[in-house]
């Protein structure tokens, strides 16, 4: 099934466009966890630290799971364990997949060739080690790099999700930059390059990244993209609202997909709390952030 059919489907199902962001920032785990691995050093640590992930991510599917629809593991997460934390994404990738929840590899890659061949093999290709559902693109090298992850789109059902308006504040000295703005022609180009593979929800697998700070700008790009789904980080803890975070949503409603990480996964509660309720505490954030998107 095309992936913008997927992901229509799935949110259709669920009810809601919230996704979680499964970034397990160590040194907020809770401390039972924690405590497995702040004092072991070198690959001791690595394979400690590992495990906690993916102990954390366990329960934090298990909170997902029936909620929303997909799940976004930061790459960089998993990387900085080593080869233990790339096993741990491994993991939590699966994981995710068995509990019914599309994932969307942040990895945010941007090469050209054999090596983006390779890069879309590992991250999107089911007889490799990781079959995610989607991938996040980095484009600025130029719209050649696209070219390797396009076969998995039309032919797999994945999809990806190419670096267009991001949320950090130096991102527009590039992103806005010429007349037309830089972005607006990679929104055309993307538009060119999805026009035939439009699935049955008149959805695309090729999304573009809007953060919710840049909401003014979003209606703008719709038109340029009418297809594509819009992930959109941003909501929560860096300070964007469920407005900004929905600014970019086609008339029917569909379109946008704001996606959290530390206001879902590390809501503001008593330490004892998390520790010793950490599926429930989870569940309530996302059942809190799902009611804040439910009026748009």
């Amino acid at each position: 099934m095309n992936f913008g059919d997927r992901l229509c489907w799935a949110i259709d199902r669920i009810g809601t466009p919230l996704g979680m962001g499964l970034d397990p920032h160590l040194e907020r785990l809770p401390m039972s966890l924690r405590a497995r691995f702040s004092e072991k050093s070198g690959r001791d640590y690595f394979e400690a630290a590992a495990e906690a992930v993916v102990e954390f991510n366990a329960i934090a599917i298990s909170a997902a799971a029936g909620r929303i629809a997909y799940v976004k593991p930061q790459f960089a997460f998993y990387e900085q364990l080593g080869s233990a934390g790339w096993a741990a994404l491994e993991t939590t990738v699966q994981m995710a997949q068995d509990a019914g929840l599309l994932v969307i590899g942040d990895a945010k890659r941007g090469d050209i060739s054999s090596t983006a061949s390779a890069y879309a093999r590992a991250i999107l290709g089911d007889s490799g080690p990781l079959g995610c559902d989607a991938v996040t693109l980095s484009p600025w090298m130029g719209i050649d790099t696209l070219s390797s992850f396009l076969p998995y789109c039309r032919d797999a059902g994945k999809g990806v999700f190419v670096l267009a308006r991001t949320t950090n504040p130096a991102s527009a000295h590039f992103q806005t930059h010429g007349e037309p703005r830089i972005v607006d022609r990679l929104a055309d180009s993307l538009a060119e390059i999805s026009s035939d593979m439009l699935g049955e929800s008149g959805f695309s697998p090729i999304g573009i990244v809007v953060g919710a700070s840049a909401a003014a700008e979003a209606q703008k790009l719709r038109q340029r993209l009418p297809s594509a789904w819009f992930l959109v980080p941003g909501m929560g803890a860096q300070g964007g609202s469920a407005a900004m975070a929905m600014a970019g949503c086609r008339d029917d409603g569909f379109g946008s997909l704001p996606v959290c990480s530390r206001s879902l996964l590390f809501p503001t509660v008593e330490q004892e709390r998390f520790d010793s309720e950490t599926k429930s505490v989870i569940a309530a954030a996302i059942d809190s952030h799902i009611t804040l998107l439910s009026d748009y």
